[in-house]
């Protein structure tokens, strides 16, 4: 039997919060504890590593313990870019990557993915669910990293488009369809303080 893959994991916290009125999505406090520690208890015990893309706030993301990683491409240029510059530097295998903002995403995350990904042999997995797909939600190959690199240096910036151009497996989630909302609001973060045994 082949060895398991050493798989990095990354947290997406790179964005401008615009729905947010311009707050940091990951640093907004959920019953006491900012969201992205929800996140990290939920991802830590499924990868070998965890880092956090982040393009502001930056000592304040070092103080979660993880090392953090800037675009490499200017603008806030979306969840591409951050996975870009991690792919850029990475020393494992596989990268999967999840937002900062879905505080109890499926603990069975990343053995899903991966499994799919070996049986396929796919170049990246992603999850859906019935509804909807969830593309921040994905596994993919180092060795996507200088694909990456020209899909952003055209221009290109839309996951779902960059995903079109390669061997992708959707992985279906339809169990925990709730696991995979995300917090995109004031509102929202409000709602979720008030019912969150609902999302769990």
């Amino acid at each position: 039997m082949a060895p398991v893959a050493s798989i990095h994991g990354l947290i997406l916290s790179g964005g401008q919060g615009r729905r947010m009125g311009g707050l940091d999505k990951g640093l907004q406090p959920f019953r006491g504890r900012p969201l992205i520690e929800w996140v990290i208890e939920r991802f830590e015990p499924q990868v070998d590593e965890i880092l956090i893309s982040a393009n502001q706030n930056f000592s304040r993301y070092l103080d979660f313990g993880y090392p953090v990683v800037r675009d490499r491409i200017a603008g806030f240029a979306g969840p591409l870019a951050g996975l870009h510059a991690v792919l850029a530097q990475a020393s494992c295998e596989l990268v999967v990557m999840v937002p900062c903002d879905s505080p109890f995403l499926p603990s069975d995350l990343v053995q899903r993915l991966t499994s799919e990904l070996e049986r396929s042999g796919a170049q990246l997995a992603f999850a859906t669910t019935p509804a909807q797909s969830h593309p921040v939600f994905a596994l993919c190959r180092t060795s996507l990293a200088e694909h990456l690199t020209g899909f952003l240096e055209r221009g290109g910036r839309k996951v779902d488009a960059w995903y079109a151009t390669l061997n992708a497996a959707a992985v279906a989630f339809d169990d925990q369809e709730r696991a995979f909302r995300n917090i995109n609001t004031l509102e929202d973060l409000s709602a979720l303080e008030q019912d969150w045994r609902a999302w769990r």
